[in-house]
Order: C-alpha cells, then structure tokens, then sequence
C-alpha cells in the first residue's frame, strides 16, 4: 500500500507551498535539516522526496470477537453512531512510519472504508514527522554510539503514562508488540519501556510513547 501510494504521489507532484518548491529545487537534502528549521510540512509528498526509504507498520487497534472467545485483532476499529435513518459505521486507522535512523511518525485517520482509513492514516503520519534524539545513556554501557536514548523520558495521554529508560547494548527492547514497532522505526535497538494505565487501550498507549520520543528533544530540566 505504502509503495503504491508513494510511486503515484511523487510523480503527479506540483508543489503547493513554498517549502515543497524548495525541495523540490533541491534546497534540503534531509529531513533532519527542515525539522531543524521548524517549517511545517503541509505536503507529505516532501516526506517521499527526502526519505525513499520509509517504512510504515499498522497498529491493530481494532477487535471483533474471535472464535472459541477472545478477541481478533484487526487493522481498523469500527464505531458506530445512531441517526433516524439506522447506524452509520466509521472505521479509524492507526499507522507508522519512520526510516529505522531517527525519523519516525505517526498518523490516526477514520472513513466508512477499510482501504481509504488506512490511506489517510498513512498520509497523516507522514505530516506528523519528529526527529528522535538518540545516545547511550546507560551507567553499563556508555558506549556512545546511538543505539539508545541520551536519558530518561516521560509520556502521557489520557490514563496511560511511559517512562522510557537507556539501556546497555544487547537487551534489546523490553516492550510490548505495539511499543517495539514505533520504537524500531525510530532507530533505537536497547531500551526499557515501563508503561501504566489502561495499556490495553493501544491508540493511547502509541500516543503516550510517541510523546515520551517527542520529549526527548527537549533538555532534561524540562520534561
């Protein structure tokens, strides 16, 4: 889905701001330098300008009974809202992206249908890029090379709070299945994630990781 959106997006570009007319002139040459700027991106046909390389992952946050009980999990979650004339159903996508080298994303889209939530979630992510700031901050290893985080950082939405932690090379990432994918897609290979609230609520839980990689920008003193 990802490629094909893309391909199609990048050869059909006419810039629409004047931020898309410098890069397309070549003006930028990373995203790292536009983020640095503080421009906003208002078309994520920059995104597939400057990372050809970007990877997206769904986030399951969906579910429909499964057989024998329990929960199957699906790529969208449907809602439904009363009118006169009978239930309106919506679906809502919840989707990331990010280059696996300090560029991630994230993106919450909804529509009546499954293909186009997961399209507009995608374009979302894209204009919804930061930089993760990454180091080894950890008392066992300090290493110095970029394979966690610099110090400890803090998110919250909602009910859930995360604390994201350095860790030495070699523990990889101690989180859940949900928490791992934004966390590869940034680039970070050890790290520990100690999470509280209704985790179970798997939107809110991204949301407050995602701010947690957010606040990582920002200096100690002020998390």
């Amino acid at each position: 889905m990802a490629e094909e959106i893309r391909s199609a997006d990048v050869k059909n570009w006419v810039p629409k701001t004047a931020l898309g007319n410098d890069v397309l002139r070549g003006k930028y040459k990373s995203m790292e330098e536009i983020i640095r700027t503080g421009k906003t991106v208002l078309e994520p046909e920059i995104i597939d300008t400057l990372i050809p390389d970007l990877k997206h992952e769904i986030v399951y946050i969906g579910g429909s009974p499964g057989k024998g009980g329990g929960i199957r999990r699906t790529a969208t979650k449907r809602t439904a809202r009363m009118h006169k004339s009978g239930r309106r159903f919506k679906l809502t996508a919840l989707i990331l992206i990010g280059n696996e080298n300090g560029i991630v994303g994230m993106g919450m889209a909804s529509s009546r249908e499954h293909r186009i939530a997961l399209e507009k979630a995608f374009m979302q992510a894209k204009l919804n890029i930061i930089s993760v700031r990454r180091g080894c901050g950890s008392w066992e290893c300090s290493c110095g090379a970029g394979h966690s985080i610099p110090f400890r950082a803090e998110g919250k939405y909602g009910s859930i709070r995360v604390a994201l932690y350095p860790a030495p090379k070699g523990v990889g990432i101690v989180a859940n299945d949900s928490s791992k994918k934004i966390l590869r897609l940034a680039g970070i290979r050890d790290i520990w994630v100690k999470a509280s609230g209704q985790t179970s609520t798997r939107n809110n839980l991204v949301f407050a990781l995602f701010e947690a990689l957010r606040n990582l920008n920002r200096t100690k003193g002020k998390l």
